[in-house]
């Protein structure tokens, strides 16, 4: 057995979504990380243990973007069969790989040090190499979802659904309990060229007809059987192994009744199970309690916080405790406006002065958390938590401290990293405000006006013939560092082949025979040059890529004598014009 002690500006505990891109964001702009995961493999819900595919915010060009995006375009630049092994190499290589932070997983945090409300240490048992890390760090977040962090720093939190007349919230009950959303156990299917038989176990539960399932939806194509849930009227924490044997039972028992007793079962005669979950998937434990608590009417007022830092757009999605048991549809949608603001004050705990909160754990009631307990959200919620902690670092001030001096540097540092703060500006360069732009569209204002993406029927960007260009021409000759560069990877990219109605995700739920492989989306540039003219009027190559598939592209290029800079798309992933929404030198 072994005792090892460290020290970190950071440490981050829960390696899902949120804390994955919480880590991410922190280390990029220069903070010393540690990500304590629990899992070997990073994601969450959307790892290959549970296979949640990454919802978000509905309706037109709401996609979230950011370093999520930056992820989803790797898998699907690497992972065209979607296969769940590639997901969680795409997951772990971002994180293993990235400068200042590291990586410790299958290692659980079991306490932690707390002095004058602040957290000193935590203590971590890793049982693969049979090691106790105990991490000392300025600052601390948790990202664990059942908020590890808060019964053991004696952080403030809750569990359960709030009275209706506490937060005057219509869709909450009248009187307050201790019920949640549950829990599911998810599978997935492979078609064959031939037939193939299913024997159930014998422990398996048995349904029959349609009304042993209440009528849930079973069709392979347009649902992921979310239904499977139960654990509400439980204790979602202590008794989640209690909940794994029913969730077991269910799960096989349900593909008996799709291949042996459904009306329909001849059209998955050639289906198979291809995998079962053995971890169930949670939607809901403790929540803390920070400077806000975001509720129902914060929700529906669409959450114009001067401190947003995040967004939402999913329902109000409110599963019933009973879940599977419940004699009707497992939830209800109440409406949402799409966006809605995420604050700040929501992402911090409040009276633990080190101690940031992102994922569905962050404050919020029951009624507002069933719409941002999504992982598009609350990774956008983990984006927001590791650029206020860098902040906070570097300005050694506390996660409060952030929201009283420094939020909009942080609003200005998120949006500069290409995520999206619904009704806030991005600031532009300097040099770029300044120098003359010209070239092949008619709207290249549009590319500085500090908006990244279409709003409403806004497009925002410009339409450029491929070898055409964009030139930004300088009063006199001088040094050029950098350029950040926005491209158009289609936030309303579709799967129209199975899925019309919905948004790509970005995983399948299934896997038939003519699937079509998952593909960069066509309006990505794929090809494009960088050329600079000096003061003698020559250019010359300054950069070229033969093969991007990312959204926002950075370059530093540190050249002298600089009088203009051009950029020239030469191919997209299979649009016929390029299309760009952010040009800027610096």
């Amino acid at each position: 057995m072994k005792i090892v002690n460290h020290k970190f500006e950071m440490c981050v505990v829960g390696g899902g979504m949120a804390g994955l891109i919480a880590a991410i964001s922190a280390a990029r702009h220069g903070v010393k990380v540690v990500l304590v995961h629990d899992r070997p493999v990073l994601g969450g819900n959307a790892s290959s243990e549970i296979r949640m595919h990454i919802c978000g915010a509905h309706g037109k060009n709401m996609r979230e973007t950011g370093i999520l995006e930056e992820i989803q375009l790797e898998n699907h630049y690497r992972n065209p069969l979607t296969n769940y092994s590639i997901w969680d190499s795409v997951l772990w290589g971002i994180a293993k790989y990235q400068e200042n932070l590291t990586l410790f997983l299958n290692c659980s945090v079991m306490d932690c040090e707390t002095e004058n409300n602040k957290i000193i240490s935590v203590t971590g048992w890793q049982f693969t190499s049979e090691t106790t890390h105990i991490i000392e760090a300025e600052l601390f977040a948790d990202c664990s979802g059942d908020g590890i962090l808060a019964p053991l720093s004696g952080a403030e939190f809750r569990i359960g659904r709030e009275a209706s007349s506490e937060f005057s919230e219509s869709i909450a009950p009248v009187d307050g309990d201790t019920k949640t959303m549950g829990l599911t156990c998810l599978f997935q299917a492979r078609e064959y060229d031939k037939p193939q038989p299913y024997i159930a176990p014998d422990w398996a539960h048995k349904f029959t007809s349609p009304e042993d399932l209440r009528k849930r939806n079973t069709n392979l194509r347009n649902t992921n059987f979310w239904w499977m849930e139960v654990g509400g009227e439980y204790d979602s924490i202590h008794d989640a192994d209690i909940l794994h044997e029913d969730l077991q039972k269910i799960v096989y028992g349900v593909w008996d009744y799709i291949k042996n007793y459904a009306p329909d079962r001849e059209q998955y005669a050639n289906w198979a199970l291809d995998w079962v979950g053995s971890l169930p998937g949670k939607r809901e434990s403790r929540r803390y309690i920070g400077d806000h608590i975001l509720t129902q009417n914060d929700i529906e007022s669409e959450g114009h916080f001067d401190d947003i830092v995040a967004y939402g757009g999913w329902s109000m999605d409110d599963h019933f405790p009973a879940g599977f048991y419940h004699p009707e549809e497992g939830t209800i949608f109440h409406p949402a406006p799409s966006p809605f603001g995420i604050p700040y004050r929501t992402l911090y705990s409040k009276n633990v002065e080190n101690l940031f909160c992102a994922g569905r754990c962050h404050s919020a009631t029951h009624a507002a958390m069933s719409a941002t307990r999504v992982m598009a959200t609350t990774s956008l919620m983990g984006q927001a938590v590791g650029t206020a902690a860098a902040v906070a670092i570097r300005n050694d001030i506390t996660p409060r401290g952030v929201y009283e001096t420094k939020i909009r540097e942080v609003q200005q540092i998120l949006m500069d990293d290409d995520v999206y703060l619904p009704w806030h500006t991005r600031e532009i360069s300097a040099l770029s405000k300044v120098a003359a732009l010209n070239g092949d569209c008619s709207s290249l204002d549009l590319l500085r006006s500090g908006i990244d993406r279409p709003v409403g029927n806004d497009d925002n960007g410009c339409r450029i013939p491929i070898d055409g260009h964009i030139i930004y021409t300088f009063n006199e000759p001088l040094k050029i560092s950098s350029i950040r560069l926005v491209f158009d990877s289609n936030l309303n990219r579709y799967d129209e082949v199975h899925h019309p109605e919905f948004m790509t995700r970005n995983m399948r739920h299934f896997y038939n025979l003519d699937a079509p492989p998952w593909v960069v989306p066509a309006t990505l540039i794929k090809e494009f040059i960088i050329e600079t003219e000096n003061g003698n009027g020559c250019w010359s190559r300054a950069y070229e890529c033969t093969n991007n598939y990312q959204r926002l592209v950075r370059i530093n290029i540190d050249i002298d004598n600089v009088s203009a800079v051009r950029f020239i798309p030469k191919a997209t992933w299979g649009s016929e014009q390029a299309h760009i929404y952010g040009f800027e030198v610096s």
